[in-house]
């Protein structure tokens, strides 16, 4: 295993409470989904995974982006994360995200670039092979 070079430290005691970081940074209002029974109020920990997601994608995008010399400056990823039942008696997740690029980037180059961005990508590293993940170039 490498080296770490950032340790992210958040706790909670579940959806419909609070989530803090250890720098107080974060300090979020938590609240189930009225899908789940509850009122609505305050994020939840879909909505966490998707922000993260897509700001995770975006910037590896931008790294792969550099590499194959493309301008991806007003590029764009919105994560759709899912919840569903798994069929044993508990859940899952699936994601699409939704990239989308100038204009000026051709279809062939776009679509290397996000399937590399998808090899690189810490979330994506994370999720393959546990979660559908859907790439969708818009």
């Amino acid at each position: 295993m490498s080296t770490r070079i950032y340790t992210a430290v958040a706790t909670s005691s579940g959806r419909d409470s609070r989530a803090v970081s250890s720098d107080g940074k974060l300090d979020l209002t938590l609240g189930l989904q009225k899908e789940l029974g509850g009122d609505g109020e305050g994020t939840n920990p879909e909505q966490l995974f998707a922000a993260g997601y897509a700001a995770c994608f975006a910037s590896s995008m931008q790294m792969v982006a550099r590499r194959l010399k493309l301008d991806v400056a007003d590029a764009a990823v919105t994560a759709e994360v899912g919840l569903s039942p798994n069929g044993q008696g508990g859940f899952q997740l699936d994601a699409t995200l939704r990239v989308e690029l100038p204009d000026t980037i051709a279809p062939e180059a776009a679509h290397a670039l996000v399937e590399a961005t998808h090899q690189v990508c810490p979330y994506s590293n994370a999720t393959r092979g546990t979660m559908p993940v859907e790439l969708v170039i818009e």
